[in-house]
């Protein structure tokens, strides 16, 4: 198996991590593997944010706590606070679709979640671990203003990463089988 399998085979997300974060050499690396993403019409219909340091990750949680109604509990605001402050870094995907005739905007989101998924296999190769999350935070219109996300923009995901402080269990996978056909049977 080539080096590039082994990395997929043994790949997980990675919940407990703590500092150092990626540093900028291996950050630039990593977007650069990013975007080798596939791109239908050359469109690069992707952009990150980087967050990082305590009052970042901190104003990030301030702003994932402002999406409650006035009448949650003082528990869930700060359930939302501490997210970021999981790991010493949150990088945003996000998606820039752009009108193109022959390039509909799910193949441009299609484009950016690879281009974030290899930012994630370029991190972890390089030794730090990571976890993609998206939920109702990602789809939030105010996370997205507040991030300053234009109109014709979309978060795909937040990539928590860091270094593994202490790894999980491994996720048992389906085999092939499972999830394969041949067509026409």
């Amino acid at each position: 198996m080539t080096a590039v399998i082994d990395a997929l085979l043994n790949r997980s997300s990675e919940p407990r991590l703590t500092a150092p974060a990626p540093d900028s050499e291996t950050l630039d690396k990593a977007f650069a593997c990013a975007a080798r993403a596939p791109d239908h019409a050359l469109l690069r219909p992707w952009r990150y944010l980087v967050i990082e340091g305590e009052e970042a990750l901190t104003a990030l949680g301030e702003l994932f706590a402002s999406t409650c109604d006035d009448d949650a509990p003082e528990k869930a605001r700060e359930k939302l606070r501490q997210n970021p402050l999981r790991a010493p870094m949150v990088i945003v995907g996000i998606t820039s679709h752009q009108a193109h005739p022959k390039v509909p905007e799910v193949e441009q989101t299609m484009s950016a979640a690879v281009g974030m998924g290899y930012l994630l296999l370029a991190l972890e190769a390089a030794g730090f671990g990571g976890m993609w999350r998206t939920g109702s935070l990602a789809y939030n219109p105010g996370i997205a203003k507040g991030l300053g996300l234009a109109d014709h923009e979309m978060i795909i995901g937040f990539l928590y990463t860091g270094s593994v402080s202490s790894t999980k269990p491994g996720v048992p996978r389906p085999d092939p089988d499972e999830f394969v056909r041949r067509w026409p049977q």
